[in-house]
């Protein structure tokens, strides 16, 4: 078992990361060790299909390390991301009876996590929380790092608040069960941290996918530490992504692939695309965008190319309208200054912040077109 500690310089918190195999029967455990010996009641966040495979061995084991557990399980799905759903959540933690005392654990992928996040940070003004993330892109990205919120019917994320959990607790064996196209989306995010983050870090992604024996071969553990390293670092030294950073080490650096994959998931009613598959997308957009503005050549915009094919199929993007998206794509809410800010690339491992007015209509059509193959 791998563990990791994520440092907060905002708010001087600090938590631990675990990872292994198996290791689900000890989350009763980690969560006493975490919350402390006050807290008595546990609300467990979930999912129909992640409870019913299992929800049974977290509870057991929160039961055995003391605490009283009630459950509430949200739908699956972007769409279900919202609002509504998060009032559903409060309603069944104000039914329950917690208290500032108590905890909210989250098992799931990135939706269970930023509902039971954003509604832990709101109700009696915050209560700590654990995550227990099932998916990749989960593991490796939004279980680490605070961002909790919901999404608008005008777009992505624009409800939330940051809320740093208490601990993350990663157990690679429950990626076994994932449907294929929710590791084809972890995979594209893998990709992502590591076309910010270093050659390094990008190289090893890459081996692991091109060399991989089915689903899941060994060294995933060490994979995901890594991905959890880079994603701690950062958070390290922006935890509230800064507007006015710009550096390679800004927080928003994340954000590769995200302008056009979440426009991508707004034109579609978030029904079309996985969010990470709608970020693998984007990623190409963003790869055609750097090299057209003279930004990246032509063989590091293949190898992001061949990365993201490595990850699996992509749903098509026939019949999005351009208009709609380049639309969608002006609602982004990274905007500063009435601009979106464009998270490109330099070279593999070299992000760099591009304000939009850099970039035409002609030429985001052109990169368009060329990322969609159309």
């Amino acid at each position: 078992m791998r563990q990791l500690r994520v440092r907060t310089k905002t708010l001087r918190h600090e938590y631990e990361i675990v990872i292994g195999r198996n290791i689900l029967s000890k989350a009763g455990e980690r969560t006493r060790a975490w919350l402390g010996d006050q807290v008595g009641r546990i609300a467990l966040i979930s999912n129909p299909k992640v409870f019913s495979l299992y929800g049974e061995a977290v509870v057991q084991s929160l039961k055995a390390s003391g605490f009283s557990v009630s459950t509430w399980t949200i739908s699956d799905g972007e769409r279900h991301k919202s609002l509504r759903t998060v009032e559903n959540v409060l309603k069944f933690l104000n039914d329950t009876g917690l208290e500032r005392s108590d905890g909210v654990v989250a098992l799931g992928g990135g939706v269970v996590g930023d509902v039971a996040g954003f509604a832990a940070a709101v109700y009696l003004r915050g209560l700590p929380f654990v995550q227990i993330p099932t998916t990749l892109l989960a593991q490796i990205d939004s279980s680490v790092g605070g961002k909790t919120g919901v999404n608008l019917p005008r777009g992505k994320n624009l409800v939330g608040s940051f809320h740093q959990p208490s601990g993350v607790i990663i157990d690679t064996e429950t990626l076994a069960t994932l449907p294929r196209r929710e590791l084809t989306a972890g995979w594209c995010e893998c990709v992502k941290q590591g076309a910010v983050a270093s050659r390094r870090l990008f190289k090893e992604t890459t081996d692991y996918l091109h060399h991989r024996d089915g689903m899941l071969p060994a060294g995933l553990e060490q994979l995901i530490a890594s991905h959890c390293a880079f994603k701690a670092s950062i958070v390290a030294m922006d935890e509230r992504e800064d507007a006015g950073r710009r550096d390679r080490r800004s927080r928003r650096i994340l954000n590769f692939g995200h302008t056009i994959g979440h426009a991508l998931e707004a034109v579609t009613n978030y029904r079309r695309f996985r969010h990470g598959e709608a970020v693998g997308y984007g990623m190409l957009v963003a790869g055609e965008l750097s090299k057209n503005l003279g930004l990246l050549d032509q063989s590091e915009l293949e190898s992001l190319r061949q990365a993201v094919s490595s990850c699996g199929p992509l749903p098509a993007v026939k019949g999005i309208d351009e208009d709609a998206l380049r639309n969608a794509i002006t609602l982004d809410k990274k905007r500063a200054r009435g601009q979106v800010q464009w998270v490109l690339l330099e070279g593999i491992g070299k992000p760099r912040i591009v304000d939009g007015k850099e970039i035409s209509p002609a030429l985001l059509r052109q990169s368009m077109r060329a990322a969609f193959g159309s």
